[in-house]
């Protein structure tokens, strides 16, 4: 099981309504990512976290090890905003490399924090939502908003190939370690691209099965899952409301006064 799954089904979140989670995910999303304020991410990423890790009981050092994984890619794509090679130099820093500046100004510098925070905010918004929400919930929401049956069912058999994939990749590699097929870095190459054609291979197979398997229990084009319902609670769509309604005054508080 993924960590990620793991921690979903053992979240203090967990029963609370999927609607509501998934209302509150995609609306604050929708706020950092309009908004492009500072503050608004600054408040989303800090209220995303303490939700994750206060509420849900998610342990705060591993939520901040998934948080890095997005926040190195983001360091290493800011430094075209960050970093410019020009003749003249601007006002944040400079220096000379030959007849040109490596430079930076205070603009971009301000632009490419504010890029870090919008990203990191609109991340943790999926975190709250994937470390405190199952994935057979989360489809059940999407087949409330109309989502197409077909596109569905596909994310469903997705998801659970990850699992049966990983297994297997796993197995693989074990008996490859096993076997010394890990002893140098030539044998190593050649013993991951074994893995991955059996890996190709196997997959194939078991997606036949499966598919046999679907069959003789009668498949028709649907795929059922059993849902557990926990009905939503007024007070929670009130502090869902009140944080958004918070959300948008600080927004235009910044626009119109600051």
């Amino acid at each position: 099981m993924l960590t990620i799954d793991k921690f979903c089904y053992l979240s203090k979140l967990r029963y609370k309504n999927a609607s509501e989670k998934f209302a509150f995910a995609l609306i604050t999303l929708l706020f950092c990512v309009i908004s492009r304020s500072a503050a608004v991410s600054g408040i989303v990423l800090l209220a995303a976290g303490i939700l994750t890790v206060r509420k849900g009981g998610i342990p705060l050092f591993r939520y901040l090890r998934f948080l890095l994984v997005p926040l190195a890619f983001l360091l290493l794509s800011t430094v075209a905003i960050f970093v410019n090679i020009s003749r003249t130099p601007l006002d944040l820093f400079a220096l000379p490399v030959g007849g040109f500046y490596l430079t930076g100004s205070r603009a971009a510098a301000a632009d490419g924090v504010k890029l870090i925070l919008t990203a990191m905010a609109s991340v943790s918004c999926l975190y709250f939502l994937t470390f405190n929400t199952p994935m057979p919930d989360i489809l059940n929401v999407l087949a409330k908003l109309h989502c197409p049956k077909l596109l569905i069912e596909l994310m469903l058999l997705i998801y659970r190939f990850i699992f049966i994939l990983l297994e297997t990749a796993s197995a693989l590699s074990t008996a490859q370690a096993s076997r010394l097929g890990n002893r140098d870095y030539r044998t190593a190459c050649k013993s991951f691209g074994s893995l991955l054609a059996v890996l190709l291979l196997l997959a194939m197979k078991r997606s036949n099965a499966l598919y046999d398997a679907m069959e003789s229990r009668c498949y028709d084009g649907s795929i059922r899952v059993l849902n557990e319902t926990c009905p939503p609670r007024a007070g929670e769509i009130a502090a869902i409301i009140g944080f958004e309604l918070f959300l948008a005054a600080v927004w235009l508080l910044e626009v119109f006064v600051l």
